[in-house]
């Protein structure tokens, strides 16, 4: 497929003046609310709406807040009578009343129609690989069509969007759900493999166009969503400060953050931990100091104390449930959450409040601070690596692992936690210089650290490693340590351009793809859906201040572009009015930011990754207020 030219018709498309269909949508409305016939004869839709009486199948949806959607979908001869059909089995449905169609602002309408079929099989059809029976969530919907009756059943692509679906099987499911098959066993593999096995159906890969409505005007929206086309230091800057909002006013008393949200089921039930009862819902201390980080940042770009007040509120909450012990006779700290202490845990408690000290001068965490630089030294093998836990439930009975086992070591690996310790560290070292005995021991032991991490650790643990690195921490330690001359060792930076460059290989381009949103996700192997990853990003931004920091001009500007792509890639993740048409409470769900673009569930890590990649690459060109 020539994806080059595919785009640029996408993009022509799009950049089209689409208020004909405006006006079409104002026609809806009030052809709903006075029980009209909407004419459409005299509008010109050339180019945005070919209507094809063999092709445009078409559904009129409407949304509305605490409401289960309301739609009508049909394929009349003309596009009049296809939209007048939808309108009065809409206005015949017994749930119409709860529709306030008069205010545009309340009621939001969806126009949605295929513009292509293709007849595929479940023995072709995928969604790895870029080919002509590859199923793409958000983009292709599907039509089964029983061949003997011919009745047709749709999944149009906006419905893994009000679904929060991300894979095929899930489309697969929800559309065999409304066929005989799916009575027949409640069991999804199963389900699949008697439609695999019928010979009743044909299966048919679809595209659509889609418009909604905002306000007085409408929206084409890509994959359910805005289609951001270009990058913009604007749109950065908003989102950042628009999602710090939303940090602070889902904050709790105790000063922890509301953890997840489910936005389609307005809910707050993990997917990771969908049996927690509602006054027991889980809670994560690491994501949580990344929380309180965000409105650091916000604090620094404009100075309003209110994300100050909020950042110490959550620092407090860490002090809660920090632990005293004994290091060689000196008082150490760890964090202990969930029965567990962490390495990460203690690395990003120390990072929160160093960066904290760093904005505001205040001392009052001193003792703290320094007490967890003890416990994170203290985790440190003579060889050099990071043991990953304190504590932890399955081992050693739940008491402290002073010493552990090579296999113990490698059951309880993580990537993440050595490098949140290292820039817990590497901030101390380089501006907390109150306790000159222990700044030393932190530069020795940290260049043992680094040493072991960056040469020893791909050699034992070189099974574990993938193409598409995944430590960003550790590349915002390197950074951070490199503020010092003496940790400005060529194996260090090599780490962090190395992996900064096979990320950038692992990046879609915009003319590889015919998905206009890919561009800037990342990929594992080409053909994946995108990762539209903040917290690889926050890595990848960290090697542009590391190679602007050496001199390496060339290569901070390739890395510059490719964060500027990343952050493009992200800015669908975030929930702006416009986008938030199909959730059940928008007013809550508003100026978060999802995991996917199609899934449609908020952490608060998934804030806290993407807001804090914008800011840093916004003041890469832009300083603080």
């Amino acid at each position: 497929m020539d994806y080059k030219e595919f785009n640029k018709n996408e993009r022509k498309y799009y950049s089209q003046d689409f208020s004909q269909m405006n006006v079409l949508m104002k026609r809806i409305r009030n052809g709903l609310i006075h029980n009209v016939s909407v004419k459409t004869t005299n509008l010109n839709l050339e180019g945005i709406w070919d209507f094809n009486p063999k092709l445009s199948f078409t559904y009129i949806t409407l949304f509305q807040a605490g409401r289960k959607p309301l739609r009508y979908g049909s394929r009349r001869a003309t596009l009049e009578e296809t939209v007048n059909r939808d309108l009065t089995k809409i206005r015949e449905h017994k749930r119409f009343s709860e529709f306030d169609i008069s205010d545009p602002q309340k009621c939001r309408i969806l126009l949605e129609f295929v513009i292509e079929k293709k007849l595929t099989d479940l023995n072709h059809i995928q969604s790895d690989k870029m080919n002509e029976h590859r199923f793409e969530i958000g983009v292709n919907g599907l039509e089964l069509k029983n061949v003997f009756t011919n009745e047709a059943i749709f999944y149009m692509p906006t419905d893994a969007v009000v679904n929060s679906q991300l894979s095929l099987n899930q489309a697969l499911i929800t559309i065999i759900k409304k066929t005989p098959i799916g009575k027949m066993t409640n069991k999804n593999p199963e389900r699949i493999k008697l439609l695999a096995e019928s010979d009743e159906y044909e299966l048919y890969l679809l595209r659509t166009r889609a418009f909604v409505t905002f306000h007085d005007s409408v929206i084409p929206i890509y994959r359910g969503n805005l289609l951001y086309e270009h990058f913009s230091y604007d749109v950065l800057l908003m989102q950042f400060i628009k999602t710090s909002d939303w940090l602070v006013e889902n904050m709790y008393d105790d000063g922890r953050f509301l953890y997840y949200y489910d936005c389609a089921e307005d809910n707050f039930k993990d997917h990771e931990h969908p049996n927690r009862k509602p006054d027991n819902l889980y809670y994560n201390d690491l994501r949580h100091c990344g929380g309180a980080i965000t409105l650091l940042k916000a604090y620094i770009q404009t100075k309003n104390e209110k994300y100050l007040t909020a950042a110490k509120k959550a620092i407090d909450f860490t002090v809660s449930i920090s632990k005293e012990h004994d290091v060689n006779g000196n008082q150490a700290y760890f964090v202990y959450y969930n029965n567990k202490g962490k390495l990460g845990g203690t690395g990003l408690a120390l990072i929160m409040m160093m960066q904290y000290r760093i904005i505001t001068g205040d001392k009052s965490y001193d003792s703290y601070i320094k007490g967890f630089v003890y416990h994170l030294l203290s985790r440190m093998c003579e060889s050099g690596e990071f043991m990953g836990y304190y504590i932890h439930p399955q081992y050693h009975n739940g008491e402290p692992l002073i010493e552990m086992s090579d296999e113990e070591r490698k059951a309880t690996f993580s990537f993440y936690y050595p490098g949140e310790a290292l820039l817990g560290l590497a901030l101390f070292l380089n501006n907390f210089k109150d306790d000159t005995v222990l700044n030393n021991l932190v530069r020795d032991k940290s260049k043992k650290a680094l040493d072991w991490i960056v040469n020893e650790r791909p050699k034992l643990y070189s099974d574990l490693f993938t193409d598409l690195p995944s430590d960003a921490w550790l590349m915002q330690a390197i950074d951070e340590f490199c503020n010092d001359q003496e940790f400005r060792k060529p194996d260090y930076i090599n780490f962090v351009f190395t992996d900064a460059q096979s990320m950038m290989d692992r990046m879609y381009k915009a003319d590889e793809t015919p998905y206009l949103d890919y561009e800037g996700g990342f990929y594992y192997n080409f053909g994946d859906h995108y990762y539209p990853d903040g917290a690889r990003s926050e890595g990848l931004v960290s090697a542009y201040y590391l190679a602007k920091k050496l001199g390496n001009m060339d290569f901070a500007k390739k890395v510059l572009e490719a964060c500027m792509l990343a952050a493009k890639s992200q800015f669908s993740l975030f929930n702006c009015e416009e986008y938030t048409f199909s959730h059940q409470n928008p007013k809550r769900s508003e100026n978060g930011i999802r995991f996917k673009n199609t899934r449609q569930w908020v952490r608060v890590d998934s804030v806290q990754h993407v807001a804090c990649f914008f800011i840093r690459l916004y003041w890469a060109e832009n300083k603080p207020f």
